[in-house]
């Protein structure tokens, strides 16, 4: 094989439709866009616009409320942290802690603390300190012979 014998695999770069290049290419003239109004010109966003009518977005009454101080927590399930000491990631021997499933790369930021879930097994015996824990994760580590320290959630800020 030589330099000026190499192609693409047959069907991997497809062409670029040429717009407007005459009634032969299928898209002459008016290139798609019809005839006359605001969406045959260049130029258009109107997303959303309805002609100057209210649009719809604005007409639908507001409901609820986004608490601006809400904690945020980042999400680990326990299947993943057994995946993680199976590795050999995490040392389940010691206490794991939230900087320590950062550590590992398990968890990419803390937020506001790292809070567990009971999705997936857990068969080893660790032992977790964490923010906070759903009652169902509590109950899996401790079946499986480890603890689940919940640390108050003003401590970790």
């Amino acid at each position: 094989m030589k330099l000026h014998e190499l192609r693409d695999n047959p069907g991997a770069a497809k062409r670029k439709t040429r717009i407007g290049r005459g009634p032969g290419s299928g898209k002459g003239k008016m290139g798609g866009r019809g005839i006359k109004g605001q969406k045959s010109r260049s130029g258009v966003a109107i997303n959303g616009y309805e002609g100057g009518q209210m649009p719809l977005y604005q007409r639908l009454p507001k409901r609820g409320f986004n608490k601006p101080n809400r904690k945020e927590f980042a999400v680990v399930n326990l299947g993943l942290i057994q995946k993680f000491v199976d590795a050999g990631k995490l040392d389940a021997s010691a206490a794991i802690t939230e900087d320590a499933l950062v550590a590992s790369g398990l968890v990419r930021r803390k937020l506001d603390g790292v809070r567990i879930l009971a999705k997936g097994e857990v068969t080893a015996a660790v032992n977790l300190e964490v923010t906070g824990a759903s009652k169902a994760a509590v109950e899996a580590v401790e079946k499986a012979g480890g603890s689940l320290k919940v640390t108050s959630a003003s401590a970790a800020e």
